[in-house]
Formats: C-alpha cells, sequence, structure tokens
C-alpha cells in the first residue's frame, strides 16, 4: 500500500481578549490549536461515512493548568477542567465562512465573569452544555489568567483548511 503523498492541513487558533468593566483590554492571546481525534473521528465521518453533521458548535473555557492531548473528549480531559464562573452555557459559535475557513470573528463568544477565577485555554465543542464531540482546544500561549467578576472574555476561533 502506498502512503499518502500530499494531504490536507486543517487547524485554527483561538484569540482570547479580556475586557474589564470600563471595556479596558486588559490582556489578549492567540493560540493555535489542536484538532483532537474525535475532532478528527467527525471530519471523516461526516464527509465520507454519512454521519450526522453537528451544525451548532460552541466555545468553552478551560481552567488553569489547562492541556489539550489527542485523545481528549468532553467527556473524559486529564488535563484540564472546565471554566464555568460566567452567564449562561458555553456561546454559540456563529461562524462566518472565506474562501478556505470558518471564523466568528464578526460575532465573538462573549462571556461574562459572575466570579473571579483563572483561565488557562479554551475548547470548540458541538454542545452548549453537557459532552459529546471535542473538536479543538488550545492552551493560552502566555500562561494562565486571572479573571475577576465583571471582567468579559471576547473569544474568537478560526478554523482552516489548506493542502499540504
Amino acid at each position: 500500500m502506498e502512503l499518502m503523498r500530499s494531504g490536507v492541513q486543517l487547524g485554527g487558533f483561538f484569540v482570547f481578549e479580556c475586557f474589564d468593566a470600563f471595556g479596558n483590554l486588559k490582556w489578549r492571546d492567540e493560540a493555535p490549536n489542536m484538532v483532537v481525534a474525535a475532532g478528527l473521528a467527525h471530519i471523516l465521518d461526516v464527509v465520507f461515512s454519512g454521519a450526522t453533521v453537528a451544525t451548532t458548535w460552541h466555545c468553552g473555557l478551560g481552567a488553569s493548568s489547562f492541556t489539550v492531548a489527542s485523545g481528549d473528549t468532553m467527556a473524559s480531559h486529564a488535563g484540564w477542567t472546565e471554566l464555568t464562573n460566567y452567564t449562561g452555557n458555553r456561546k454559540e459559535w456563529v461562524e462566518v465562512r472565506t474562501a478556505a475557513s470558518l471564523t466568528n470573528a464578526a460575532s465573538a463568544a462573549t462571556f461574562v465573569f459572575t466570579t473571579a477565577g483563572t483561565v488557562g485555554g479554551g475548547v470548540l465543542t458541538n454542545l452548549s452544555t453537557g459532552s459529546d464531540i471535542m473538536m479543538a482546544g488550545a492552551a493560552l500561549t502566555g500562561g494562565d489568567r486571572a479573571v475577576v467578576d465583571t471582567d468579559t472574555i471576547n473569544l474568537t476561533y478560526v478554523f482552516s483548511a489548506a493542502d499540504s
């Protein structure tokens, strides 16, 4: 059997922007993601095997010491815990498609904190609560960041595909 001579690259990055109660930017971080095995399997299953498409995706936040592994799922992820001290559930990823990418830059996922905490990273998953498909995750490149109640994080995610 001959090995693949060219391929497809799938990946993206998260942009975290934290604002204080007055709208001042406190910190910003761009974090390249890992598309986890479950996310890759979902893509292959939908494109080639006729699996049901997950039509709505959501952004979530990870707490301190966030570490993503290829085998992570939303039900099992030893390297991180989900951060939930913000208003509501995970935030919907309302994406717009460009030539070879998808992004929610026009409508960032907004997390308004109700208590202090520590942000370590972010995830993209298909449910607003519970566990099903985890597509991707990324740890902050600048290390863990503290947030206080009344802080807001706007989270943008860009997902791209390219021929290698």
